[in-house]
Order: C-alpha cells, then structure tokens, then sequence
C-alpha cells in the first residue's frame, strides 16, 4: 500500500493563540500538497515556563484546542497526528499525543513515557518530570489500514519500546518531537535511523525548531527514513513542511531478503 504523509515543523512558544494559528496554517498546507496523513511536533500547543505549562494544559475530553485540531482533519479530509499537547488528567498533566481520523473522531491516545530529565552538553539542565507524569501505554494505531508506533521525543532513546511497537505489528513509527539542539546535532538523525533499520520499519519524525521561551532551543530537521535507514525527505532550518510517499512494498520485500525480526530471540529478551 502506499499514502502521502505529511510533516509540519514548527516553532511554538508561549503564545497558545499564535501555536494554534501556526499549527492549523501547516495542516492545511501539507494537505493541499497531497497529504493523507500529517504529524505535527511534540508541544504544538505550548512550550514556555512550567508555570505556563500548567496553565495551559487541558483535559482530553474538555480540550478546545483538540476540538480545532479535530476540526481540521475532518475539513481537509485526512488522518492527523496532533504531536502532543498537555493534558490535565485530574491532579496530574501528561505529554500526550493524540491521532485524529478524516471524520474527526479521535483514533489513539499515547501519553509520553520516558520523561527528558537529564544534564545535557553546555550545562543546560532539563527536568520533565517537574510538570509531566510518566504514562505506561504502548500504543500503535490503524492509520488508513497501516498501523503506526506512538512514540514521542526522548523515547527515541529507548530501543525496547520500537521493538514492542514493531512486535504489535507497526509498520511506520511516529516520533512527534522538541529534540534540543545540543543533543540533536550529534544524536537525531543517528537514533532516528537506528530505529527504523533495527526494525524494518518506516519511520516519520517532525520537530520543533529554534528557540523558544524561557531558554529552550530546538533542532528541527524533520524526516521521513525508509526501512533500510535512508533518508528520503527532510526539512532543514526553518519553519516549513515536507510531504514523501509511504510505501510498504519495497518494505516487504526488504524483510523478506533481511529477516532479522523473524530471529529475535523471543525467548531470551520477551
């Protein structure tokens, strides 16, 4: 099978009014070049200060920002990825990303589950876990008859989980990020293509770029990597969008000729 997916980077900040406008002008520009799905970054809706991270997370089912997002991808007529948003769930707020279908009824759910709380190069210190609880879901979702890995930003790190992801059948694994621009130099297009080689797999990553408030910058290069790690679209600097065809027949051939996921050894590591 194949489709047109789309990737949105953006640069999002603490304006929720101008995150919302910025998001929906992308959608509709990677749907009028042909897109049937499109993925937008982690943190689309906001990135500012752990104050305003609190203030503006919404509840799932309660959210007006979901409620436009929805709206979208039932006027443009596509599958949509909405990267993350923050969402309020009683007393705790989580990294959630949400895939709505063409008729605007929401498809999966995934909650982020490896929080970004580390000392990274240059002294910059990051700390998730201040404002973000952990979810504890593995979640692929049927998008147009190919199921797709959730995953999201620094859970690219984590090996383990896109081989879950790949072991619950995915095909294309989605990676919605803020990947910072220390570690994003040495370290994005290395994992990303990591991932999508170890396991046969499509893999799709958009991203924020540049800086944000309070003191956050991010890398971008969003991608689109086929299953033998090659790069076949990106945008570079910049705020932009970029559409490529995903395509599962060169996928099953390569498994076919290179069946590593057939000798995991279930038994030793599952």
């Amino acid at each position: 099978m194949k489709f047109t997916i789309g990737l949105c980077q953006l640069n999002s900040g603490d304006d929720t009014t101008a995150n919302r406008a910025a998001a929906v002008r992308a959608i509709g520009e990677a749907a009028s070049a042909g897109a049937r799905f499109v993925m937008l970054p982690e943190h689309a809706d906001y990135i500012g200060t752990v104050e305003g991270k609190r203030a503006a997370a919404q509840p799932l089912d309660e959210s007006n920002y979901l409620q436009e997002l929805a709206g979208c991808a039932k006027a443009h007529a596509i599958f949509l990825h909405i990267g993350s948003f923050l969402e309020r769930r009683l007393e705790r707020i989580y990294n959630t990303a949400v895939v709505f279908a063409p008729d605007g009824s929401r498809l999966a759910v995934y909650r982020k589950i490896h929080l970004f709380d580390v000392e990274v190069p240059g002294g910059a210190s990051f700390r998730e876990s201040d404002t973000i609880s952990a979810g504890s879901e593995v979640v692929v979702a049927d998008i147009d008859g190919l199921v797709c890995g959730l995953a999201t930003c620094y859970d690219l790190r984590f090996p383990e989980l896109f081989r879950q992801l790949v072991m619950k059948g995915a095909r294309l694994l989605l990676v919605p990020a803020a990947f910072t621009m220390q570690t994003g130099r040495d370290h994005w297009e290395l994992l990303l293509r990591a991932r999508a080689v170890e396991n046969l797999c499509w893999l799709a990553a958009a991203g924020q770029w540049g800086t944000t408030p309070p003191n956050h910058s991010s890398f971008g290069r969003s991608m689109v990597i086929d299953p033998w790690g090659t790069i076949i679209a990106q945008v570079s600097d910049g705020v932009g969008v970029v559409v490529a065809i995903i395509d599962t027949e060169p996928q099953d051939a390569m498994r076919a000729a290179f069946p590593c996921l057939k000798h995991i050894r279930r038994d030793l590591f599952f």
